[in-house]
């Protein structure tokens, strides 16, 4: 009976050579998408969630990616030593023949292994690919490795489940809008968040009351399971072979945890900038059996304004000034972001005369107080965009003309001086 492998490497989109790094990016990255917190109530998502878990359960701990990586498949019944025969005898543990060696090496009773008794009564080895003509050659590694795979990897292949222990609690990510003036001056900004809590009935442990008989292998501790024609006793992966089990608390479904909705406020420091990362220690989802909280990072969302740009700590603004202002020099108001609550304030600046337009005049420090740079404050660039006026009365157009032969200069002279 084969059993399907599942491509751990494949699931976390990552080279079979990828560092510990590597996995634990990839990994980091596809939770936050396909996290049951984010995906509330599809179904698609959480087993995709799962998926994810269990391939970076195994690729993310050393030993056990190294029997996957060895053996195709990975379950905690295996151990080591017996993956590593397997990969030496190209497939099959113990190298070359299947005798009671063989087999011993891969975990029969008295062998060293696991010490999983395996029951070979009655098994006719010619069912498999190959095996009639491997067992007359006396080359059982030929012809039978493949099958054993198969039938090894459906019984250690798990599905079954394994013990819980504390496990720590996932962290959680929200993208948080705020508006411009909250995010230049600070302030409070609120946001409900869904987030796994400590069950109140079972205080995290997933159990209450007593033992009692574990209803899968009726207290025995062991369960028999079929590879054709070959049956295996093998620990009873319910209860672990201990014969018992636990009742799981009914409010949290034996999940340790249960899923509430929380209003929270936090604090926007001033100076915050657009898609900043805010964590929030110990507010992501809580752990099981005592296991500490995720943490909650918070992605900043920051709207526009429709005067000022924002630059990183500097804020640019565009300024129209007449001809004569930029001509003759002048001082103008301009808007800045000083002020108070979603006013803007305002300051002078010095326009040199012969000013021209687009260009850019600097205001030293009248831009966003930095959130990460202690006592830094950026500065305000001013473009400057001349408006040209509607002459319209004959006494202005005369003035115009007398300027204009006042200063007979050419603008487009060095533009064609190549023409």
């Amino acid at each position: 009976m084969a059993t399907k492998t599942k491509d751990y490497y494949g699931t976390l989109g990552v080279k079979k050579t990828a560092t510990a790094e590597e996995i634990r990016k990839a990994f980091r990255k596809l939770a936050r998408k396909y996290h049951p917190d984010v995906n509330p109530g599809d179904k698609k998502a959480e087993e995709k969630f799962k998926e994810l878990s269990e391939a970076n359960d195994v690729l993310s701990d050393d030993k056990k990616r190294k029997i996957y990586d060895q053996v195709g498949f990975y379950s905690d019944n295996i151990d080591a030593a017996t993956a590593e025969a397997y990969a030496r005898g190209g497939g099959a543990p113990g190298g070359g023949g299947y005798g009671a060696a063989g087999y011993g090496g891969a975990g029969a009773a008295g062998g060293g292994g696991q010490g999983v008794p395996f029951d070979f009564q009655g098994f006719d080895f010619s069912g498999f690919q190959g095996g009639g003509k491997a067992a007359s050659r006396g080359s059982g590694s030929e012809g039978f490795g493949g099958s054993f795979k198969d039938v090894f990897s459906g019984m250690f292949g798990g599905g079954g489940r394994q013990a819980r222990g504390p496990q720590p609690g996932t962290d959680l990510e929200y993208q948080v809008e705020i508006d411009f003036w909250t995010a230049i001056r600070g302030g409070v900004t609120r946001l409900e968040i869904h987030r796994q809590e400590q069950c109140p009935t079972c205080k995290g442990k997933a159990v209450l009351g007593g033992s009692m008989e574990c209803p899968e292998c009726h207290g025995s501790g062991q369960v028999t399971q079929m590879g054709g024609r070959m049956k295996f006793n093998i620990q009873c992966p319910r209860c672990g072979g201990s014969g018992k089990v636990q009742n799981a608390c009914p409010t949290c479904e034996g999940a340790g945890v249960v899923t509430k909705r929380e209003p929270l406020s936090f604090n926007i420091k001033a100076g915050t900038r657009d898609g900043q990362r805010i964590r929030l220690a110990g507010k992501g989802n809580a752990g099981t059996e005592g296991a500490p909280a995720g943490d909650l990072y918070l992605i900043i969302k920051v709207a526009g304004h429709k005067l000022f740009h924002r630059v990183g700590d500097d804020i640019h603004i565009s300024v129209p000034v007449t001809v004569m202002e930029a001509a003759l020099g002048a001082k103008i108001d301009v808007p800045t972001v000083d002020g108070v609550g979603t006013e803007s304030g305002r300051a002078t600046l010095k326009i040199p005369p012969g000013t021209q337009t687009g260009q850019k005049l600097r205001m030293r420090e009248k831009g966003v107080t930095s959130a990460t740079r202690e006592g830094h404050r950026g500065d305000q660039i001013v473009e400057v965009k001349i408006v040209v006026p509607k002459v319209q009365d004959e006494r202005s157009k005369e003035i115009l003309r007398e300027l204009q032969k006042l200063n007979p200069e050419d603008p487009r002279a060095e533009l064609l001086a190549g023409v």
